[in-house]
C-alpha cells in the first residue's frame, strides 16, 4: 500500500463507520485488506469501511464500500454521511457527487451541524433488480420459508443499491433477529444475500425498525434500510413520503421525492477519531 495513509474514525447514528482516504495515492483495498481492517485487535473495528478515490467524469470522489466480513457493499446511506463530513469540511460548496457502485450518489448539507442529506437516487421493485432468485407476482409481498422458524411475514423487497427484506411486526424486539437474520440473508431466494428488518409502523409518520446487515450482523443503523423500509411503508399506503425512521442508534428523517422518486436520507455524522493506518497490517495478508 506504500505509505501510512489517513483514516477517519465515525459512526453514522450508531453505525460504526471507518473512511479511508486514497485520493492522493493508493491502490484500491482487497477484500482481504478491507477484512484485517475490521479486526478489532488490529484494525479499526467498523461495520463499514469508506475507502476514497479521486473524483472522475464530474463526480467529487468515488467511494468504494466494504462490509466487516470483507465483502464489497453497493450502498450504505450511513457511511455516505460520514463521508460527506470529511468532504465538506475542505470545501464551501453546498453540494457534492459520489461515485459508488449503486450510482452518483448527491451529497449537500443538512438544515443542522454536522447533519448531511444524501439522495440515494431511486428504489426498485423488480425481483431482478433487488435481486431475488425467481419471479414473485409482488415484490412487496414476498413468501421467505425459512423451516418451522416463527417468522412473521410475508416481505416486503426493495432495492438500495443493496437488496432490502422488510418484515412488519407489531413489535420489533419480539423476535430473535440474532439467530435468523444470518438464515435469512443466506436464503436461497436471496442469490446476493439481503439485509434484513423487522419494521413496525407507529402512525403515518413514524417508523421503528432493527436490523440484520447483510456482510455486518446485528447493527444500530443501517441507512439504506431506512430508505428501503420507507419506500415500503409509503407504496403500502402505511404512512405518507416523508417519515421519521428510529433505528438502535438514532433517528433519521427519510423523504420519498414525488417528483422524481428519489430518496433522501436525512441524518447526522459524528466525528471520533483520525489517525494513519499502518501498512505492515498487510504484512500477512496473501
Amino acid at each position: 500500500m506504500g505509505e501510512s495513509l489517513p483514516v477517519y474514525k465515525m459512526n453514522g447514528i450508531g453505525n460504526r463507520i471507518a473512511v479511508v482516504d486514497l485520493r492522493a495515492g493508493g491502490a484500491p483495498l482487497t477484500a482481504a485488506e478491507a477484512l484485517v481492517l475490521a479486526g478489532p485487535s488490529r484494525g479499526l473495528g467498523f461495520d463499514q469501511l469508506m475507502a476514497l478515490h479521486p473524483g472522475r467524469d464530474g463526480a467529487d470522489v468515488v467511494v468504494a464500500i466494504y462490509n466487516s466480513d470483507g465483502t464489497p457493499a453497493g450502498a450504505c446511506g450511513n457511511g455516505m454521511r460520514c463521508v460527506a463530513d470529511v468532504l465538506f469540511a475542505e470545501t464551501d460548496a453546498a453540494r457534492l457527487v459520489a461515485e459508488t457502485a449503486a450510482g452518483a450518489l448527491v451529497m449537500t448539507r443538512g438544515p443542522r451541524p454536522a447533519t448531511y442529506t444524501v439522495d440515494m437516487g431511486p428504489a426498485r421493485f423488480g425481483w431482478q433488480d433487488i435481486p431475488l432468485a425467481a419471479p414473485v407476482a409482488d415484490t412487496m409481498a414476498v413468501d421467505v420459508p425459512l423451516g418451522d422458524a416463527a417468522l412473521p411475514g410475508p416481505a416486503s423487497c426493495a432495492s438500495m443499491g443493496n437488496p432490502h427484506a422488510i418484515f412488519w411486526v407489531d413489535d420489533i424486539h419480539a423476535y430473535d433477529l440474532a439467530r435468523f437474520g444470518p438464515l435469512l440473508e443466506n436464503h436461497p431466494i436471496f442469490p446476493e444475500r439481503a439485509n434484513i428488518t423487522l419494521a413496525h409502523v407507529a402512525d403515518r409518520g413514524h417508523i421503528a425498525m432493527r436490523t440484520w446487515e447483510r456482510g455486518a450482523g446485528l447493527t444500530r443503523a443501517c441507512g439504506s434500510a431506512a430508505c428501503a423500509t420507507a419506500v415500503a411503508a409509503a407504496r403500502l399506503r402505511r404512512t405518507g413520503r416523508t417519515v421519521a425512521v428510529s433505528l438502535p442508534g438514532g433517528d433519521l428523517v427519510i423523504e420519498w421525492r414525488e417528483r422524481d422518486d428519489h430518496v433522501l436520507m436525512t441524518g447526522t455524522a459524528t466525528f471520533e477519531y483520525e489517525g494513519r493506518f499502518d501498512p505492515a497490517l498487510f504484512a500477512d495478508v496473501a
